[in-house]
C-alpha cells in the first residue's frame, strides 16, 4: 500500500498561477528585451521583400515566399546593417529561381535584388 502523501504547500500552486497570470496581463504590451532598438523584425523584412518584388514584376513574383532571413552586419559584404532575404517560387525550385533581396535593417528601403551567390 502507498503511504499518503501530505500536502503542506497546496496553496503555492495556485498562488504560482495566479502571479504568473498577472505578469502576463501586465507585461503583454511590453518591449521584448532580446530584441534590439532601432532595427526592423526579420518577419517584417520577409514581408517588405516580398512586396518589393511583386511590386517590381507582379506576375513573375506572385508564387515567391521568403524562405530564410538573416542578419547581415556592416562589414559583412556590405557598407550598411541590412536585412538577406531569400526568396523562391512556390514549390521550391532549389535556388533555380530564387532571388536575394537586401533590405536597409533599420527603415525597410530596398538596397539589392540579386541572384544567390
Amino acid at each position: 500500500m502507498i503511504a499518503r502523501v501530505r500536502r503542506r504547500y497546496w496553496l503555492l500552486y495556485p498562488l504560482w498561477i495566479a502571479l504568473c497570470a498577472v505578469l502576463f496581463l501586465a507585461l503583454r504590451h511590453s518591449e521584448d528585451p532580446s530584441r534590439r532598438p532601432g532595427r526592423i523584425l526579420s518577419d517584417d523584412a520577409g514581408i517588405r521583400a516580398l512586396t518589393i518584388l511583386r511590386q517590381s514584376d507582379p506576375v513573375r513574383f506572385r508564387n515567391y515566399e521568403a524562405v530564410h532571413v538573416a542578419y547581415a552586419g556592416r562589414g559583412e559584404g556590405g557598407d550598411t546593417n541590412r536585412w538577406v532575404v531569400l526568396c523562391d517560387r512556390v514549390p521550391h525550385t532549389a535556388l533555380r529561381e530564387a532571388v536575394v533581396v537586401e533590405v536597409d535593417a533599420v527603415d525597410g528601403r530596398l538596397l539589392m535584388v540579386r541572384r544567390p551567390r
